[in-house]
């Protein structure tokens, strides 16, 4: 056995290890710690119980809080509508299909990673993140759900501005400009109370989860740097990477936003080729005398 081969098998062995570690830590969670803390849903709750007329009459942190812009509001406001066991049904199997569309073959190491399993614990909106951010490659408009949601992540568009690739960031930011557009019509008080305080309340308080005490004039900057190195080195990777550093809080679950690097080199994501313009068709100089 050559040294590069056992190399590769040493790899193989940690990254199986590490592999069935994250499996047996997400079945302790939804096995063990589920029952007994009783705490499933804790974020997909303020999803569901959002009352559109005052969405943002709790504070950052407490349950059923909800921080997103009105836009987001007014998307999430038909969940009331549900009985709450109906509602975090569907929402769970949303997660947990947008999970295995984000890992395909690899669902089980996408799973083993312990924010995914926290993320489909608690019921965030970080795999729909990442799941946006993958298609943001193709389809650009995907950018407004990240930017509508929690906003700082929408740093990532930078890897388009330093790519110079001008068409797809103008869909991004049209797509993003036209749904606030539409929503300061519908919800102007909501977007004066929302920037009035709901923004400034969850970058100070944070949530009750694990943090990383790094505050976000610190980690956003480290974030543009990244993915305008990834630009110019074209290293899809580090747009989810940068998205999820630029989180308004960098907390635990937020990171699930990185199993978007499962997906962004999928060939199906990659920007379609211009078509080329046929060439004028020239006429030998004999047939045109």
């Amino acid at each position: 056995m050559t040294r590069t081969q056992l190399t590769a098998g040493r790899w193989r062995a940690i990254r199986d290890g590490l592999t069935v570690a994250g499996l047996l830590f997400a079945a302790y969670l939804f096995v063990v710690v589920a029952p007994q803390a009783r705490t499933v849903g804790f974020d997909a709750y303020a999803y569901w119980h959002l009352n559109i007329e005052h969405p943002y009459r709790l504070s950052a942190g407490d349950f059923g809080a909800f921080t997103y812009t009105p836009a987001a509001a007014r998307l999430f406001a038909p969940f009331a509508l549900l009985p709450w066991t109906t509602f975090f049904t569907l929402w769970l199997a949303l997660l947990v299909g947008t999970m295995i569309w984000l890992g395909w073959r690899r669902t089980l190491m996408v799973l083993a990673f312990p924010p995914v399993a926290v993320e489909l614990y608690h019921g965030n909106i970080a795999l729909l993140m990442a799941a946006a951010i993958a298609l943001g490659f193709r389809y650009p408009a995907t950018w407004a759900f990240v930017i509508l949601t929690k906003v700082t992540p929408g740093i990532g568009l930078l890897w388009f501005a330093v790519r110079r690739e001008w068409r797809s960031l103008g869909i991004a930011l049209a797509a993003t400009g036209a749904v606030v557009a539409l929503s300061l019509l519908i919800d102007g008080r909501l977007w004066a109370e929302w920037l009035n305080g709901a923004i400034l309340r969850v970058t100070a308080q944070g949530v009750s989860q694990p943090e990383l005490p790094l505050p976000l004039v610190v980690r956003l900057p480290a974030a543009a740097i990244l993915v305008a190195w990834g630009g110019q080195t074209d290293r899809r990777w580090t747009v989810p990477a940068a998205a999820a550093l630029g989180l308004p809080v960098l907390w635990l679950s937020g990171l699930a936003i990185l199993a978007a690097i499962a997906a962004v080199n999928r060939p199906e994501l990659r920007e379609r080729p211009r078509p080329l313009l046929p060439s004028p068709r020239l006429e030998p100089i004999e047939q045109r005398a």
